[in-house]
């Protein structure tokens, strides 16, 4: 469990946190289509879900579906009353601007059908006292969400996010060690705000920093040493990434690494365009790449113009550096990629010929694509 941390500041912010408590996040919100079946469908489509009890006429919407049905999108909801928005600034200038969903709780209490119309309320329910944990120093913020159908309470949904400042390494040895003080985090914060405003300063807000748990500590190691490393499960042998804590094939937790030999290509791509972010210059391409090995990653294509990303183009690991701390993986595209096609009209499927088909997206200002 985490360890409460004392209010550096005498406890002013802690006092001004708790006074969210009870306020309402959301007033009146009313999904922004019924429960249908089409969404029910590309959900179970997209999770592997076969229950009979998602089709047919008398079909019911799975109950992890609870969210789906009251998401926003880019417009967000009109019912929203700012107050959360209010507690994320508040936290912001503070230097707490590391944010990670931690957990997410439902409650079912009656079955969504096709045709329901949806309505929620929600509400900050809690605001810890500040606390340490691996990932650094920070506050958890608790929303719930009551979901009606038809005026009917068809269930709860409590999130929970951390906003925190992130526990830099100390140079001398581990977080913590040889500080008798115990300021350690208090010294992580300072640093990590001072990074901050000198980027500001500069005009470049800092990048996002990666979320570095147990589960996926391995791989960031790896990236420091500019390797690519994929899990691979000492069972059954199967390759996977993301990393997870257990093989999704066989079930069992163990496993060691294979590195990348760095090469891929594009199996999917989008050109985002809007909603802009501090310390990224839009347009730009974001792809999911498929690596020589069989695994996918998540990353930007570099060396052509984001308007030249083609599905099926060659392209190499390399590693970038955006500040002093942070190196990621991206993928430059090969040679004679920076024209207009690709070689091969089959260009448009993922290689080795999957029935599923990739897609490419342009994200605009007003959510078109």
């Amino acid at each position: 469990m985490p360890d409460v941390v004392p209010d550096s500041d005498g406890g002013d912010l802690a006092v001004r946190l708790k006074a969210y408590e009870g306020r309402a996040a959301t007033v009146r919100g009313v999904g922004k289509d019924p429960v249908n079946a089409p969404m029910i469908r590309h959900w179970c489509e997209a999770m592997g879900d076969t229950n009979p009890a998602y089709d047919g006429p008398e079909a019911v919407a799975p109950p992890t579906m609870l969210q789906a049905w009251t998401m926003g999108g880019l417009g967000g909801h009109p019912g929203r009353s700012g107050a959360y928005d209010e507690l994320l600034r508040l936290l912001d200038g503070a230097g707490y601007t590391s944010v990670v969903a931690t957990d997410s709780e439902q409650e079912y209490l009656r079955p969504l059908r096709p045709g329901d119309e949806i309505t929620f309320d929600a509400v900050i329910e809690s605001v810890s006292d500040r606390k340490t944990t691996k990932l650094g120093t920070g506050y958890f913020l608790t929303t719930r969400m009551d979901v009606r159908a038809g005026g009917e309470l068809a269930g709860t949904h409590r999130f929970r996010i951390l906003k925190y400042v992130p526990a830099h390494p100390n140079p001398k040895g581990p977080a913590g060690a040889g500080d008798a003080s115990g300021t350690a985090e208090a010294n992580a914060a300072e640093r990590h705000t001072a990074e901050r405003r000198s980027a500001e300063a500069r005009g470049r807000p800092l990048r996002p920093r990666p979320v570095i748990n147990r589960d996926n500590a391995g791989f960031w190691e790896g990236v420091g040493r500019h390797r690519l490393l994929i899990q691979r499960c000492t069972a059954c042998g199967a390759l996977r990434f993301p990393w997870l804590p257990g093989c999704g094939a066989c079930g069992c937790p163990d496993w060691d690494t294979v590195e990348s030999g760095g090469e891929g290509t594009v199996y999917s791509y989008v050109v985002m365009h809007h909603p802009p972010f501090p310390a990224f210059d839009p347009p730009y391409a974001v792809a999911l790449i498929e690596l020589a090995e069989g695994v996918r990653i998540v990353s930007n294509v570099v060396g052509v113009p984001h308007d030249k990303v083609r599905i099926g183009m060659p392209v190499r690991l390399e590693f970038q550096r955006y500040d002093d701390e942070l190196e990621l993986p991206a993928f430059r595209a090969g040679e004679g990629s920076g024209g207009d096609g690709v070689p091969g009209d089959s260009a448009a499927r993922p290689p080795g010929g999957s029935a599923r088909s990739p897609a490419c997206f342009a994200v605009r200002p007003g959510g078109g694509s």
